[in-house]
């Protein structure tokens, strides 16, 4: 069995923009821990406030799978292990497994810790040994072992060698500048196998786009345990991207390391995480991004409903992703009565209601609009075409006015009349901004008709210039998320001003959210 190591709340947390706090770091464990990681590296004991906290709160969790790993250096040349405090700092968080990491390559030795190679050997030794005499499982990282091996092949073995004698359980061959390659990888690993007793494991950073490659290579090769992150965070590139290199092993390379009911649950943990981290999804990652099973074009989407293996690697739901189809200038009739089908619209490939909603959107698009990021306003447009969508109101007109006030302050006022079951309604309403104005004037207007739209929230707005060599009279376009009933749904609006952009994506917005949430027309 392969064991897993993941190290996104430390290794991953070196990585520009990402950083956790100690409960959100008590939430990733649990997380993990449904995903069936076997080690969950925490922290480094005693380097700061939030690992302190983090490790004793640890002790409450209710880990079904996972075991919390402290992570340490070995010993300082100065001092005995019983007298470092590293050392001291992971038997006093009381975990059963230490991750210690040492120098393996004579370069950082001599320059980095300015000791004599045989000193560097004595340390790593000790320390070992003075984890294992406490009762802790003790998994070695080689620090820089690869370029180390390269430069001083029988220095890089002392070192292993030396971790493999003190009783090492694992020891992790880390290439930690991540400029090592596959052939290079296999070679090494194949070259020092023999030489120790103790498993093996792989630490690989990607600075050249290998680190996944790196670590299937090294399994390939005997590995046992494999070390990354969720979604490769990591120090500059990043490290192993776990939600790449488990759906491999299980699904490629037919190797036990957690269940199928745990690997469908692999992209709630990558996108669980990233929103826990503040960091935007990547949407093309391979397995989980939501882009790695859509397809735009016309005849993919035909062969794919047919024979989804045409053009996906792996059924989706193995990794608890989905097939997506995107509608766009590209599309063929294939996508839209895809499209249909999955909002419980029955449209046969032959239907000519096909070809005018192809057109719309064509036209659509040619004026700006983009409906790959905006399925609402997509479900909108098709419902409209088709003759099933009954409007909620009618705008008679709205004004927007900002009044500035000061080197500092501005103000925002939304004047809007509209028809509602044949009521008129003139409201006005201020905001922090223009649209926000404009968003709080529709709301009033519509609250009394339709209560439910208190229920729905602007999540995100985003604003795209798109012909920007035009200035400020550019054509934008409005992208609106909005939150409601655990549901998020975007719209888009298109326009040379900004303002009315932003009012034909608030209109989409709320008009999906009353057809959904209303039961009408559905």
């Amino acid at each position: 069995m392969i064991k897993l190591f993941d190290t996104t709340l430390r290794d991953g947390t070196q990585g520009e923009g990402i950083s956790f706090s100690a409960n959100d770091k008590l939430k990733v464990c649990e997380k993990l821990d449904e995903l069936g990681v076997h080690y969950i590296e925490g922290g480094w004991p005693g380097s700061n406030p939030k690992d302190i906290e983090f490790f004793k709160s640890a002790k409450s969790l209710s880990l079904t799978t996972s075991k919390i790993s402290a992570f340490g250096s070995t010993r300082r040349a100065k001092l005995k292990a019983d007298e470092d405090p590293n050392l001291r700092a992971i038997l006093d968080v009381d975990t059963e497994v230490a991750s210690i990491f040492g120098k393996s390559w004579d370069f950082h030795v001599i320059e980095a810790l300015k000791v004599p190679l045989e000193r560097n050997l004595e340390m790593i030794y000790d320390s070992i040994v003075f984890l294992k005499d406490h009762g802790i499982e003790v998994i070695f990282d080689a620090e820089h072992f690869f370029d180390g091996y390269k430069k001083n092949r029988e220095y890089a073995l002392e070192t292993i060698k030396e971790a493999d004698k003190a009783g090492a359980d694992c020891i992790s061959l880390c290439d930690t500048n991540g400029g090592t390659l596959p052939f290079e990888i296999a070679n090494i690993i194949s070259e020092i196998k023999s030489e120790i007793k103790s498993n093996i494991g792989i630490h690989a950073h990607n600075d050249s786009e290998c680190a996944v490659a790196n670590s299937l290579e090294a399994v390939k090769k005997g590995a046992v345990l494999v070390q990354g992150t969720i979604n490769g965070y990591g120090e500059r590139c990043g490290n192993a991207n776990l939600c790449s290199i488990i759906p491999s092993l299980k699904i490629k390379m037919k190797l036990d390391c957690i269940s199928n009911e745990q690997l469908s649950k692999l992209k709630n943990v990558s996108a669980y995480i990233s929103e826990l981290g503040n960091i935007l999804p990547d949407t093309h990652q391979p397995y989980v991004g939501s882009s790695a099973f859509a397809h735009k074009g016309g005849i993919h989407v035909s062969a794919v409903q047919r024979h989804p293996e045409t053009y996906e690697h792996i059924r989706p739901e193995l990794v608890g992703n989905r097939t997506r189809v995107i509608v766009s200038e590209l599309s063929g009739k294939s996508n839209i009565a895809f499209k249909a089908k999955e909002y419980g619209v029955a449209l046969d490939y032959t239907d000519s209601k096909l070809d005018l909603i192809l057109e719309k959107i064509k036209k659509l698009e040619n004026e700006g609009y983009q409906f790959e990021g905006a399925e609402a306003s997509f479900e909108l447009l098709m419902k409209r075409a088709l003759g099933t969508y009954k409007q909620f109101f009618e705008l008679d007109g709205f004004r927007v006015v900002i009044d500035k006030r000061g080197p500092m302050d501005s103000h925002s006022e939304a004047t809007i009349k509209l028809r509602v079951k044949e009521k008129e309604f003139h409201t006005a309403a201020e905001g922090k901004g223009p649209v926000n104005a404009l968003d709080m004037a529709l709301r009033k207007a519509l609250i009394g008709a339709y209560p439910e739209i208190k229920n729905f929230n602007l999540a995100d707005y985003k604003v795209r210039v798109l012909e920007g060599e035009e200035g400020t009279s550019s054509v934008v376009r409005v992208l609106i998320r909005t939150y409601g009933h655990n549901k998020t749904w975007n719209t888009v609006g298109v326009s040379e001003n900004i303002i009315t952009a932003s009012w034909y994506a608030l209109v989409d917005s709320v008009e999906y959210g009353l057809l959904n949430f209303m039961g009408v027309n559905k």
